[in-house]
């Protein structure tokens, strides 16, 4: 099993953020089941201030380059999902040129 986590913004509005928040309490099916199909078998988003992180947990041949793509391609509502979840969104300071989750190196694991 490999793990990842990403990291992202939320635009600076309290409005966008509570309407995301909104969104992820009753995320549509097409998008749960897109995402389990692809074999993610965890994941969760964390928020402070407008930071997310998002930590999922997938089996050792899952990559996030080919295999994200696939699920955006499973359903014409995965594609609206993210269409829509990108209005809320912006890329962190960091994030190199054309990235928008952008990954986060782990550095510590109690478990490993």
């Amino acid at each position: 099993m490999k793990s990842f986590a990403m990291t992202l913004n939320l635009k600076d509005d309290p409005t966008v953020i509570e309407k995301y928040i909104e969104y992820h309490r009753d995320t549509w099916p097409e998008v749960l089941d897109g995402l389990k199909g692809l074999g993610i078998e965890k994941m969760k988003i964390f928020l402070h201030g407008r930071g997310l992180l998002m930590y999922l947990e997938a089996p050792d041949d899952f990559d996030l380059e080919r295999d994200f793509p696939r699920y955006m391609e499973s359903s014409p509502r995965a594609q609206e999902w993210d269409d829509l979840m990108t209005t809320f969104q912006e890329p962190v300071p960091a994030a190199k040129e054309g990235q928008w989750w952008a990954p986060m190196q782990q550095v510590f694991s109690l478990f490993e």
